[in-house]
């Protein structure tokens, strides 16, 4: 089937022959212009003198000398002017940053309003009631007065709420706005596009007489859709003129239809305008040929873009032919499947011969700077700029930091960036002075450089990137796609830099940097190809004019074709309803025809959405593929990419105990190496999950160092620990003998405590000085809370006498390997030794959720059973160290459980009787003794080599495990 353009190639050399050069082609868009050259270029046949090609906003702006004022000028502007009015009104000035959400929304009413030819005085007329509207409004139709009745019901009654009140006074203020925002405008020699169109429709142009440059030829308006009432009052007098063509791109099948909502406008442009089409009349083209429409159900947003993967490989062969424009077009209706779409696309295909050939893919539609390394350090900069603004110091987060140090384009060497990291790691730096980053090269010393004003702060990252600019090119390591973002990136910052110097340089910092958020994050740059040749991948509103002969449409759900959102405005849909400005359902006309219009010429068409519901989304269809389905008599297959649905099975891999782990194992026995010893920890370690230990204690596999802002619970108990430590370390200095009175009297250096100890266990160093931020102070707070706890009970407890702290004792254990017998030490640090009442005791903290309560041993030492208790073997492994190591018997473990400890003692207790038996002296003997046959047997299990080492069957027990990835769980 000939391509629409093709068409209209063939038309104007017949109608312009030798005087085509002297024609003005014009479209909606750029992408039309490659293809519409290429097929005069076949008709023709020989070279020849091209005609002009514009964009409709390029054309219209030849009619006058002012240049269009980008976004932030025609803010500023109108900022300026709002605050001009408040001023007349004796209000106070609004700040930029407030006005800025309220600026986007006049600026885009007002070029509505500008666009459509709508008289601005009389829509912004306050309107009181009813009466008011009927007086003024007679001009209007019934229907016309109704829309505006059913808006002004809740404003007549006399009971405006606060917020009505400040709209219709922003109401009244609308129409010196729009006259004093134009005017400030042209004073500047500046304008706005949908003004260029008011003035050119009503006659006011200032060059009215550029068309003149193509009166030998004609004006042409190819493949236009929903016109403007600026854009039908201009096209009908240049028709009535007889200086222009008009090829509208039409179809039967939603032109004889009125129903047919892909109609709405071309059937006004022909039928009410009076425009007629340079084609002739509609024919059939959706009807002409039966086809085939695949409809691709994925689950899931990005996963519309695999089906390409399976899709693409059979079509590829069509990109053999030397001329293969027009053959194949990704259709994005969803433009958020952009990056998907590329990662997926196959780069290579079998070709005639079986040979391998790449994949020319041409992308125009924009490749975003939000995906880049760019924006990613942009917005690093940004962070940084606003915390040094928000305070006084001149310090900055780790975190930030943490994301420079490691950016790629920032390109430290991994030494340098290595000993950074360690500095700040070492020192606890959660909040990091500007003097530690001066030692990182050039681009730190500007990076992180306090700026104090707007324009300071534009220019200071304008400095950033063009130094890794020139670093790049340097280094010969800049890529065609980074250097269009770079160079897009500083030329939209110089832009908003030179708009900030005109106007102000007083405007709040953190709003200037929102400023430049804004700026930067709507940049994309075209991906290089060519327009001619191979995939093409294109939003909807590129497709227009353009024809393929497989066409793909990603994105074809209900809520995103069309598109269900609008604009947000002040004028009301009952007003813009009045008026004949835009509304909802002009917008689903517009998707329509873009949608209908692609299956006019195709011979496939596949059409691919999201069934997978969620917030975003409603998992249905179009209704667009709903109504084709009804009534195009085409054939559908449909393919449901369902994924299937399992829980994954673990496969455990157990460790077996040979070679060097056998090796590694056995340095535990007969001393072989004495700084091997079996602790406490390392006891439970193995009971917990034995690969676990093997990860830990045999592989020797460290946690990685990390600085946190929020200490973990372990941290929070280490501190405790040491405060305790510290405490009856000073008080047993003037005698072991404590009593509740020289324990309230200490109390007074709990808080010196903590801030030593948080230095001690945070930074390796006691007398490291750090300034505890917000959340780390609440964590000072919290040891010194679970301290007097401890403090509080002891109180009740005193007097005692404190025999030993944190005292660190090794005995040697026999145990069986193979039938021989093999010793190996046990090695346990206690918390704190006392005496009370003649009765030694053994203290352990413990800030977790561990219990008093336990069945029995033989549970808690059964990997399987699901009731172990660390806290109680840690406890009785250091009684029975201590008692071993000194000599001594009789001793009671006793477990300081901060949370239960009020309620319950500090006595463990067995479950397995109804009244609670405690563990004391003289229940502990037998106990012991069981204690010491079962971890005899845990110990000879342990160094087995014919037991490997074994994954936990408790689920729970990987919770918090930090090898939890290595076993792929």
């Amino acid at each position: 089937m000939v391509a629409f353009l093709k068409e209209v190639a063939d038309d104007l050399v017949a109608r312009m022959g030798k005087d085509l050069h002297h024609a003005a082609v014009v479209f909606n868009n750029k992408r039309p212009v490659a293809y519409l050259q290429n097929h005069l270029a076949q008709t023709i046949g020989k070279p020849f003198w091209s005609p002009s090609f514009f964009t409709i906003q390029e054309f219209f702006a030849l009619s006058t000398d002012l240049q269009v004022a980008d976004g932030f000028t025609q803010f500023f502007t109108l900022y300026q002017q709002y605050n001009e009015l408040l001023k007349e009104e004796g209000a106070k000035a609004i700040s930029p940053d407030v006005f800025y959400p309220v600026a986007r929304i006049i600026l885009s009413d007002f070029a509505q309003i500008d666009n459509d030819l709508v008289n601005a005085d009389q829509l912004f007329e306050e309107l009181k009631d009813i009466a008011v509207i009927e007086k003024n409004f007679q001009h209007l139709t019934a229907e016309q007065q109704s829309f505006l009745e059913q808006f002004w019901t809740s404003f007549s009654s006399g009971k405006q709420k606060n917020h009505q009140e400040q709209f219709i006074r922003m109401w009244r203020r609308m129409p010196a706005l729009y006259r004093g925002f134009h005017e400030a405008l042209a004073a500047k020699g500046l304008t706005s596009m949908a003004h260029i169109y008011r003035k050119l429709a009503l006659g006011e142009a200032e060059k009215p007489e550029f068309i003149d440059d193509f009166a030998k030829g004609k004006l042409v308006f190819a493949g236009f859709n929903a016109l403007s009432n600026a854009e039908a009052m201009i096209f009908k007098r240049w028709n009535q003129d007889e200086k222009a063509l008009f090829y509208f791109d039409t179809d039967n099948y939603y032109m004889q239809d009125e129903t047919q909502e892909a109609g709405l406008f071309l059937r006004k442009n022909i039928q009410k305008l009076g425009l007629p089409n340079a084609l002739g009349e509609s024919r059939d083209l959706i009807r002409s040929v039966q086809k085939e429409i695949s409809v691709y159900k994925t689950q899931g947003q990005t996963a519309q873009a695999k089906i390409l993967q399976h899709e693409l490989e059979q079509d590829y062969p069509m990109l053999d032919a030397s001329d293969n424009a027009g053959k194949i077009a990704l259709i994005l209706a969803d433009e958020s499947l952009l990056l998907p779409v590329l990662q997926t696309i196959p780069t290579h295909y079998k070709g005639e011969a079986g040979a391998t050939v790449p994949v020319n893919l041409n992308v125009t539609m924009g490749y975003p700077l939000l995906a880049t390394s760019i924006f990613g350090l942009a917005d690093i900069w940004l962070s940084v700029q606003s915390q040094l603004s928000a305070g006084k110091k001149d310090t900055v987060h780790y975190r930030e930091v943490e994301a420079f140090l490691s950016h790629p384009l920032v390109g430290l060497p991994p030494d340098l960036r290595n000993e950074l990291q360690k500095k700040i790691l070492e020192g606890i730096f959660v909040e990091i002075e500007m003097d530690v980053l001066k030692g990182a090269g050039e681009l730190s010393g500007i990076f992180f450089k306090r700026r104090n004003t707007g324009v300071a702060s534009i220019s200071g990252l304008l400095d950033v990137f063009t130094l890794i600019l020139r670093q790049q090119i340097a280094e010969t390591t800049l890529k065609q796609t980074e250097a269009d973002l770079f160079i897009a990136t500083i030329k939209e910052l110089n832009r908003l830099h030179d708009t900030l110097t005109e106007y102000t340089n007083e405007l709040p910092l953190p709003f200037v940097l929102s400023l430049m958020q804004k700026a930067i994050q709507g940049i994309a740059v075209p991906l290089s190809g060519e327009p001619l040749e191979g995939v093409q991948v294109m939003g909807l509103l590129e497709s227009r004019s353009l024809d393929f002969d497989h066409v793909y449409i990603l994105g074809v759900n209900e809520g995103i074709l069309p598109q269900v959102s609008v604009s947000p405005s002040f004028i009301p849909d009952s007003i813009r309803r009045a008026y004949g400005l835009p509304v909802i359902e002009n917008q689903d006309a517009i998707s329509a025809y873009m949608f209908y219009r692609l299956l006019q010429r195709s011979r496939k068409i596949s059409l691919v959405y999201n069934g997978q519901g969620d917030e975003n989304n409603t998992g249905e269809p179009s209704r667009f593929l709903r109504q084709l389905e009804f009534e195009s008599g085409y054939t559908f297959r449909y393919f449901d990419q369902s994924q299937n649905i399992a829980t994954s099975h673990h496969t455990k891999m157990d460790i077996i105990k040979e070679a060097e782990i056998l090796s590694r194992l056995n340095m535990y026995l007969d001393q072989q190496d004495p700084s091997l010893r079996i602790s406490a920890t390392a006891l439970t370690t193995y009971m917990n999950c034995p690969v676990q230990f093997f990860y830990k204690y045999i592989a020797k596999i460290e946690e990685p160092k990390e600085l946190t802002e929020n200490l973990e619970a372990n941290n929070i108990g280490s501190m405790l620990h040491f405060v305790l430590e510290r405490f009856y370390e000073e008080l047993k200095a003037d005698g072991p003998y404590i009593t509740r009175e020289r324990i309230a009297e200490h109390r007074k250096q709990l808080d010196r405590l903590g801030i030593t100890a948080f230095a001690k266990i945070m930074a390796g160093n006691e007398h490291q000085q750090v300034n505890h931020n917000g959340m780390q102070q609440v964590v000072l707070a919290i040891v010194a809370e679970y301290a007097n706890v401890i403090l509080n009970y002891d109180e009740m407890q005193a007097p005692f006498s404190i025999l030993d702290l944190e005292s660190k004792d090794q005995i040697s254990f026999k145990i069986g390997v193979n039938g021989v017998e093999r010793s190996l030490t046990l090695h346990g640090i206690i918390d704190r030794v006392d005496l009370k009442n003649g009765i030694t005791r053994v203290v352990d903290y413990k800030t977790g959720r561990d219990e008093l309560v336990y069945s029995s041993l033989h549970d808690i030492f059964d990997a399987d059973s699901g009731k172990q208790n660390k806290a109680l073997v840690q406890t009785l492994f250091y009684t029975y160290v201590y008692e071993q190591a000194k000599g001594i018997t009789g001793m009671e473990p006793n477990l300081y459980l901060i949370r239960k400890m009020r309620k319950e003692g500090t006595l463990f207790y067995s479950s397995e009787s109804r009244k609670r038996v405690h563990l004391q002296v003289e229940h502990l003997a037998s106990q012991k003794d069981e204690f010491i046959v079962l971890l005899k047997s845990k110990l000879e299990e342990l160094f087995n080599p014919g037991l490997p080492f074994t994954h936990t069957t408790q689920t729970d027990n990987c919770k918090y495990c930090p090898y939890l990835s290595l076993c792929g769980k």
